[in-house]
């Protein structure tokens, strides 16, 4: 059964926190919210675990196109090839936000992403995942929750979500109602943004 920890961004308790990094650390999955949508996320370098979380959203891992949630952009030269600087100087006027932005990936990604040629690349205007984030000291894997309803395309209670996915992840931050509008999602291999996605964010 998946513990259940409310926290909420305006005061998030560090000891919360840092029982939320533990479970990533473990290998653990967890629900967690963000400046969109709640969200699946676990340890981007623990292969074992990217696969689970393919597994519950029914994609090989190969296939997968899971989000990298990063708490800044110091991440970038990880897991990205260079960009230029009226690119950098776009992320940097958008970041943090409720985008998602795709960018050509380097040699560098994690085992669970390799042979990948391109990576969507988020920072959430929302202190419980940079927090998370920042207190794991690297960036964690991330897919939105989408809802089998036919008119709510997400789901937005936590206390619902957290029974769908009781026995399928680890840990479910509480942190009141969510939204239900996803990322915007933006395509920056070229060095100009193209809008893949219409979401929350704005261009």
């Amino acid at each position: 059964m998946a513990k259940i920890l409310k926290i909420y961004p305006e005061n998030p308790q560090e000891n919360l926190i840092n029982e939320v990094v533990t479970v990533l650390k473990n290998g653990g999955l967890i629900i967690y919210p963000s400046d969109t949508v709640y969200a699946l996320g676990c340890n981007i370098f623990d292969t074992k675990a990217m696969e689970k979380l393919a597994h519950i959203k029914k994609v090989k891992l190969d296939k997968a196109q899971f989000s990298i949630i990063c708490n800044d952009l110091s991440h970038l030269s990880h897991f990205t090839k260079p960009i230029d600087t009226a690119v950098f100087r776009f992320l940097k006027s958008k970041i943090p936000g409720p985008f998602t932005f795709i960018l050509e990936a380097n040699k560098s990604l994690p085992l669970a992403y390799k042979g990948n040629k391109t990576v969507g690349i988020r920072v959430p205007e929302h202190n419980i995942p940079q927090l998370i984030v920042e207190k794991l000291g690297h960036p964690i894997a991330s897919t939105s929750i989408k809802d089998d309803d036919e008119v709510l395309e997400y789901s937005t209670d936590p206390e619902l979500i957290a029974e769908k996915y009781d026995h399928l992840v680890d840990l479910v931050i509480d942190s009141g109602y969510g939204d239900n509008i996803a990322s915007t999602v933006v395509d920056l291999t070229s060095g100009e943004p193209e809008i893949i996605r219409q979401g929350k964010g704005e261009i």
